[in-house]
């Protein structure tokens, strides 16, 4: 299977201009590279109606393409739960019966990373268990024998973060993102992930559930966000920030490309123009802020 990288979205809503921004640059990094490009759709959780195929849409009218068809995340169930059964086999799970109002208030274990699971569950017999049970389904954690791990980035170098007994399905039997996202990138050939900075510090918990599984860690890029004026993460009620809402303010989509295009300091007119030169060195570090375009007050 020859290398490759991905977009992957979640089919909540509409796509805005910050989505397709990174969708650029995963492109750019992909087709830069000679990986094959692939779409994925993260449709575990908060799927709305019509969403997939309006994405879809919008990332094909600004350039976007990819090779064969899209892949589903609701669709592998089979291998969630295959990957979920061998670390169980080798000891490497447990069940889970905390709220998550109880994990906020619980007292975290000693030297524990803020932030982590406190263990809560981690050392129960199997009679409190079945006690358990009888109350509220389990939730399947990781038992994790270590407390941090290390990753390498192409824009944020070394990176260590909190590796704790994180989810791998819920108690509602969905699997949690941060095993889906490695069995899939792995089961696709998935060598290169590029995706938004604020997913930067769940990577070391990926990284290290991969070498669990002895899956290769893919290169990682995590590239800055798009802010609005107050310097918040870009929404789509900012207004005007999805393709449907500038078109109906008379931008087109010519016009939103190009400006993503030139706030990653690459030439306008088309992503295989901007792919000629483009350089991953000389992307900018910081978050972007959308400057907006169209309507009375552009």
């Amino acid at each position: 299977m020859t290398s490759a990288g991905r977009f992957a979205p979640s089919p909540s809503g509409e796509l805005h201009v910050g989505n397709l921004r990174t969708a650029i640059l995963a492109w750019l990094f992909a087709r830069s590279t000679g990986r094959r490009f692939l779409m994925r759709v993260e449709d575990l959780d908060r799927a709305r109606a019509g969403a997939e195929a309006g994405q879809l849409r919008d990332l094909a009218a600004i350039g976007v393409d990819w090779d064969g068809g899209v892949v589903r995340q609701t669709d592998r169930e089979h291998l969630y739960a295959a990957a979920i059964d061998r670390l169980t086999a080798a000891g490497l799970t447990y069940e889970c019966f905390c709220a998550r109002r109880e994990i906020q208030e619980a007292p975290s274990a000693p030297h524990a990373p803020q932030g982590a699971y406190p263990g809560t569950c981690r050392n129960l017999g199997e009679a409190e268990r079945a006690s358990k049970r009888a109350v509220r389904p389990a939730a399947v954690r990781l038992r994790a024998a270590v407390a941090e791990a290390t990753v390498r980035d192409v824009l944020h170098g070394s990176f260590t973060g909190v590796v704790d007994d994180f989810v791998l399905r819920r108690n509602d039997g969905v699997t949690a993102y941060n095993l889906a996202v490695v069995v899939d990138d792995a089961a696709q050939g998935v060598d290169q992930v590029v995706r938004g900075d604020d997913l930067l510090p769940s990577t070391p918990r990926q990284a290290y559930l991969a070498s669990l599984l002895n899956i290769p860690v893919p290169e990682y890029a995590h590239v800055p966000l798009v802010l609005n004026a107050d310097g918040a993460r870009l929404a789509k009620r900012d207004g005007a920030v999805t393709l449907a809402d500038l078109a109906a303010v008379g931008v087109a989509v010519d016009e939103v490309r190009d400006a993503l295009l030139e706030s990653l300091g690459l030439p306008a007119g088309s992503l295989r123009q901007a792919l000629a030169v483009f350089d991953p060195a000389g992307l900018p570090r910081e978050p972007w802020v959308w400057p907006g375009m169209g309507g009375p007050d552009a």
